[in-house]
Formats: C-alpha cells, structure tokens, sequence
C-alpha cells in the first residue's frame, strides 16, 4: 500500500508539472520583436487597421459619435454563455489604460493573449483572429492608438465574472495550443495569386475578426473552422449572426458591389437595415477605404459556400 502511495503521489505530482509547463504563456521571440525596430510606423496604415479591427465598438462608450469614439475607456460588459467579461481603458493614460505599456506588451496582448503581468486573457479578446496580424502592421496600429487622447476613470478594473469550469484562468493556455495559430483559415491556392483576394482574408480573418462571430464555436468556444462564416447564435444574446459565405443561405444573392455598398451603408440590397451589433461594425468600416472594402466583398464571394450551421 505504501507503494502504491508513492506512485499515486509521484504521478499526482507529475500531472501537476505537466499542467503548469503546458499552460505557461508562450510569449513572442525577442528576435521577432526586435525586428520590428527598425520599422517606420505608418500613421495612416495604423488607423486603417483601428477601424477594420473595431477598437471602438467594444472600447469606447456605447453611446460615443464623432471624436468621443477614439476615447477608449473601456465599453459595457460583453455578456456570454459562459459568463460576464469586462471590457478595459485602452486608452493611453499611464494609470488607468495602457499608456505605459511597451510594444512587446501590445504585440503579446494582441497575439499571444498575453497580460503584462503574464496572465492569459481570456479569448473573448479576439486575439485568436489578431494572430494573424504581422508585427509591422500592430507597430502601425500602437503608434496610433498612443496618438489617442488618454481617458481618465479612476481605478476602475475590467474583471470577468465566470462560471466554472471557465473561471480557471490558467486553463487558458491548453486552449492555446489547441486553437491559438496565425495561419490562415482559407489556404486556397487561388488566394495566393490575387493580391485583392490576400487583402480580403487578411482583413476578414485577422483585424476584421468577422470569425468570431459570424462562424459557430465547438465545445471549447473555440471558432469551428470547419464552418468558416456559415452564421452562429448570437454571443451576446438572442437570435442569430448570419451566413456571410457565398451559399443560398448566405450571401449568394448579393454581388460584390452589394457588399461594399453594405458595409459602407449599412443596408442590404433589399434596402433593409443592418440592425443589431453589425451596425457598429458598419460604422467602422465607412472608415476603411474603399478598396479594403472591395477586398473583403471579394473574399466572401470567393470562400466556400456553406449551408447555415445549425
């Protein structure tokens, strides 16, 4: 019996190490970092990319116009299945946002899904789509939200109120292995020939993150590839976020000047509202120029046309 003990212990023990090396944060190589030092940032590319990623949607008051939209002191709590998520000041003030963070704080939050502090942020952050985003274009991206003005609200604190088993927040990184990779989700050879189609998926799958909500989640809340943008129960409530794939059930209707029209204007070509959180999305995108904005419509036109997941 004694044995017998000792082994549980030693296995116990060894289940513990494996657990915690397994779900350690993998932060970005120092090498890949320091390449992006010589880089000139692009002010204008930066704030292209703060529009197409929706920055101000979720960080900035619910109610803001104008200006007031590039204040980002945190927006209203995103509610979800499995629990409450805060939404941070990101703005840059020293205290109470990010301003004094350094990049390779920035690049690892956005990529990595990683806190200063090297805890994981859970992936209601949609940093499972910035993956995608090259160094560069983040350097663009940081220049220009330190260009923001800093917003003040005192010691407020973005927690997130979860349920079990999702409260165990060092769980997280299992999920990273898993599901957490910069490749891209349509690797079609087609693609790779049409700089239009590459500047689509680009857009579409890393800033635009359009997967997280327009394509349903498997039982790790993890985006189901497999049924890229075929529609999903809401994740902020009821009903549904529609099919954007190029199927009946989708957007097989709509031509590709449909679909710049759409996310310039906000309505469809039946002349009907978008309604709902696409409407902020619209919002951001009348920002986007106009070839991004045919780049995306062509990419949707060209992704595999699937039935409305159930």
């Amino acid at each position: 019996m004694r044995r017998v003990l000792i082994v549980l212990s030693l296995l116990v023990i060894a289940g513990v190490i494996g657990f915690w090396w397994l779900t350690m944060p993998q932060p970005l190589p120092a090498d890949r970092l320091a390449a992006v030092d010589g880089h000139e940032p692009d002010l204008t590319n930066g704030e292209a990319l703060f529009w197409a990623g929706g920055c101000a949607s979720c960080h900035a008051g619910s109610d803001a116009e104008g200006d007031a939209r590039l204040e980002l002191g945190g927006g209203a709590p995103l509610e979800s299945r499995y629990g409450t998520f805060g939404v941070p000041n990101v703005s840059p003030h020293r205290e109470d946002g990010i301003g004094s963070w350094s990049f390779a704080d920035f690049a690892n939050a956005m990529t990595r899904g990683i806190a200063p502090d090297g805890r994981h942020y859970y992936p209601a952050f949609p940093y499972a789509s910035y993956a995608k985003m090259p160094l560069d274009d983040l350097a663009d991206l940081w220049t220009f939200m330190q260009s923001l003005p800093p917003v003040e609200n005192g010691p407020q604190v973005a927690r997130a109120e979860l349920t079990f088993p999702y409260n165990l927040r060092r769980g997280i990184g299992l999920w990273k292995r898993a599901y957490l990779s910069d490749e891209p989700v349509v690797a079609d050879a087609a693609l790779d020939d049409d700089a239009q189609l590459l500047r689509g998926r680009y857009l579409v799958e890393g800033p635009g993150h359009c997967g997280e909500c327009h394509t349903p989640r498997n039982w790790a809340g993890a985006m189901d590839t497999g049924r890229w943008l075929a529609g999903a129960p809401n994740p902020e409530g009821e009903g549904r976020i529609p099919n954007i794939t190029p199927h009946e059930d989708g957007v097989a209707g709509w031509t590709e000047d449909d679909l710049v029209y759409g996310l310039e204007s906000g309505f469809t070509p039946e002349f009907d509202s978008m309604g709902s959180t696409m409407a902020a999305v619209v919002k951001n995108f009348a920002n986007v120029s106009a070839d991004d904005r045919a780049a995306i419509a062509a990419y949707l036109k060209a992704i595999p046309a699937l039935p409305d997941a159930p």
